[in-house]
């Protein structure tokens, strides 16, 4: 189905589309021949064990692991290496919250990023920060040091950096981890709000409790895909025991064995 002219069909456009993708981490396969397709306006939870590979897919997809088989289409184009469409927000630990800047210079980085460093700002970008900041509800924390704010306050500063980029593709790597319950509701809450405007959010997640009221969709990973779909077809006990490799009837909340490719 290769065609040389990007294909801009009605069914193709909004859709990331994932072709037998295959990435290896320090040589060992982490992703055997990965296959689906996604469209915008969906937030779907990435399930997997520990060394199941979901950073692995998230990082491959925003470009920061190279691929060894397969192909990434968005929009009916081909997505090499990074792109503005798609923002990645890494696990809390790996984020370096010491950085000195402030919640709207985190957030100016996004648009800078949708235009290049060079570039002038103008009265657009200085709105489109605002616009992103009042989104995510951060207004009264605009002028506040990163490093100053709650976990909660870190994600929603994150989120909105990435819609002043105007990124489509959310993949968020465990953005629910190591929140209290009411800031994992607030996200939630802006999670629904990108998802209303036509986002597609890609979240990794580890509470199977809470999957049926955050996301629409399931990947369901081990190495290789085990199910993919709507979250009523394809979360079933039956693909969670095959994902996690429990035995049946013990539920995920017996501890999954750590497969470590």
């Amino acid at each position: 189905m290769s065609r040389l002219t990007p294909t801009l069909d009605p069914t193709s456009a909004h859709r990331l589309v994932v072709r037998d993708l295959t990435v290896s981490y320090n040589r060992v396969p982490a992703l055997h021949h990965i296959a689906f397709e996604l469209g915008c306006g969906e937030s779907v939870a990435l399930l997997g064990p520990n060394g199941a590979g979901k950073s692995t897919l998230l990082k491959s997809l925003v470009g920061l692991l190279p691929r060894e088989t397969g192909s990434i289409t968005f929009h009916g184009r081909e997505v090499a290496g990074a792109t503005k469409d798609f923002a990645y927000l890494p696990q809390r630990e790996n984020i370096d919250w010491d950085f000195p800047t402030t919640v709207r210079g985190l957030v100016e980085m996004g648009r800078y990023l949708r235009l290049g460093w060079w570039r002038r700002f103008r009265e657009e970008d200085c709105l489109a920060v605002d616009e992103a900041i009042a989104a995510m509800r951060l207004e009264t924390l605009h002028r506040r040091q990163i490093s100053a704010l709650s976990g909660g306050q870190q994600q929603r500063a994150f989120l909105a950096r990435a819609l002043a980029q105007q990124a489509h593709v959310f993949l968020l790597d465990e953005p629910f981890t190591g929140l209290d319950k009411p800031s994992q509701d607030n996200l939630k809450e802006m999670l629904r709000t990108l998802r209303g405007q036509g986002k597609l959010i890609i979240a990794s997640h580890h509470d199977l409790q809470t999957v049926s009221e955050l996301f629409d969709r399931v990947i369901l990973l081990n190495g290789e895909l085990i199910a993919e779909g709507p979250v009523a077809e394809v979360f079933t006990e039956a693909n969670i025991h095959k994902t996690y490799h429990t035995a049946p009837f013990t539920g995920p909340a017996g501890r999954p064995h750590h497969h470590h490719h």
